[in-house]
């Protein structure tokens, strides 16, 4: 029995579903049962865990074989990263209770600087604080999400998308969370001792030039990549809905990424390449849009 959370989201469904196909049984960590019917459908035990909530975390993560750990994705943390502190605090003692034969965890590209991250900074907070456990913990640093251009699919439609990735044709690291899930798979079944970094990307890196070119050909009209002026971006997060003393963190990350200090390690780490393409991420986000 394997332990995920997260799994009514993209990276812990992806883990959860590879589980499964390797036939493992998997236990999923929720908030509502009610909103996860199709896991228990497909055969995934559920248990109700609140994030802060140690106890109910430890009485999931026991008698399991391993765990796929995540903390929820903050973009508008408060100033200093409250939530994220708080969460890693519980999720750090039930761990230590239940004493999992090994933990993975979802980190990020970067996660190995203390600065100049942004909202990165809360997996590097993940990494420093959860690799303390005397446990066999593997963090997997993650590419930015193929998915995230999400977003971009209706813009894309009317034949511009916004950039905030640039130079425009500056290719970058990018990931399917299908390929997380199955990275995850893989390295919750087998065994090791120390702490582990796993650098993970897809099978070629992507451009927003890319993207707007794959975008076209799918569409079958015209896609552009529109650079979005730096000093427009708070504007246009707050009208995204992002509070006006928030934007902060997202705007680092970003610079972190243009600038290339968000990266991978290189040293220390083991580098893993995924197999999902970009079109193919563009193909299934356009099919569910409709």
């Amino acid at each position: 029995m394997y332990t995920v959370t997260g799994i009514t989201g993209q990276v812990g469904g992806a883990t959860a579903r590879a589980l499964i196909k390797d036939g493992k049984k998997v236990r999923g960590v929720v908030r509502d049962k009610a909103k996860a019917a199709a896991w228990t459908a497909a055969g995934v035990e559920l248990v109700v865990a609140q994030e802060y909530d140690p106890a109910a975390l430890e009485a999931a993560f026991r008698g399991s074989e391993g765990v796929f750990a995540m903390i929820p994705p903050y973009f508008a943390p408060a100033a200093g990263y409250p939530e994220a502190r708080e969460i890693l605090a519980k999720l750090h003692q039930a761990l230590d209770a239940a004493r999992p034969p090994r933990v993975v965890y979802l980190s990020s590209i970067g996660a190995q600087h203390s600065t100049g991250l942004g909202l990165i900074t809360q997996l590097h907070m993940l990494e420093q604080q959860l690799g303390a456990l005397p446990i066999p913990n593997a963090f997997i640093r993650a590419a930015w999400f193929m998915e995230n251009f999400l977003w971009d699919v209706q813009p894309a439609k009317q034949g511009q998308i916004n950039a905030f990735l640039n130079p425009l044709d500056r290719a970058i690291p990018m990931i399917a969370t299908e390929d997380i899930g199955r990275l995850a798979t893989r390295i919750l079944q087998t065994d090791w001792k120390a702490n582990r970094y796993l650098e993970l990307e897809g099978p070629r890196r992507y451009s927003q030039l890319d993207v707007a070119e794959t975008f076209s050909r799918l569409l079958g009209r015209s896609v552009v990549a529109k650079p979005v002026p730096r000093e427009m971006w708070a504007a246009v997060f707050e009208k995204q809905g992002m509070p006006a003393d928030r934007t902060g963190p997202r705007i680092e990350m970003l610079d972190g990424i243009n600038s290339g200090w968000v990266d991978f390690a290189q040293t220390g780490t083991e580098h893993f390449k995924g197999i999902r393409t970009l079109e193919k991420v563009l193909q299934d986000l356009l099919r569910k849009a409709g």
